[in-house]
């Protein structure tokens, strides 16, 4: 396993924590990935589209030997497993997983950008994101993670929910 990944959960459909714990479980049981860390669970205010229910959302770091598009398609066949609907932009859903950072590339195909695009522009990201590597950089980005998080303008939407107790990863997703 040779490429560090960053991957951004998110639910505001059903019940949102067992869509957040089925998915880390489903990656951490693929041959292919090691879940490595994971952050505390926040729930935040939608964006875009203001008319649904509240997210929780966090950021899982895992390892892999999957090339990025092999990733992109373990996610979204995950999500289609949750029932995953597409019909709104930034619509409620039932399981949302997305590529935030994949071995410090920069990635761009039709079907995948990476870092993701709007990243440095959500507060839902970038707070579960600093919780698990406070130097991180975000490759094209000159400012540090903690500048750009001062920078924005949603982060009272982002509560924390359940908190991360720090000493087992796997912890967090235990009931």
């Amino acid at each position: 396993m040779n490429v560090e990944a960053y991957i951004a959960l998110g639910s505001n459909m059903g019940n949102r924590e067992k869509h957040l714990k089925k998915a880390i479980q489903t990656l951490h049981f693929h041959p292919s990935i090691i879940v490595e860390n994971i952050s505390s669970i926040y729930e935040t205010d939608p964006i875009g589209f203001t008319d649904q229910d509240e997210f929780l959302n966090m950021v899982i770091k895992i390892n892999t030997d999957l090339s990025a598009l092999e990733l992109l398609n373990v996610l979204q066949d995950i999500e289609k497993s949750h029932n995953r609907k597409r019909e709104v932009k930034w619509g409620p859903r039932t399981l949302d997983l997305d590529i935030l950072l994949y071995n410090h590339e920069n990635i761009e195909t039709e079907q995948l950008i990476v870092p993701h695009p709007r990243m440095h522009e959500r507060a839902f990201v970038l707070i579960p994101l600093s919780e698990l590597d406070k130097n991180i950089r975000i490759p094209s980005r000159k400012e540090s993670l903690s500048t750009i998080i001062d920078q924005l303008q949603d982060k009272e939407g982002v509560r924390i929910w359940k908190q991360k107790n720090g000493v087992d990863v796997f912890a967090l997703l235990e009931n």
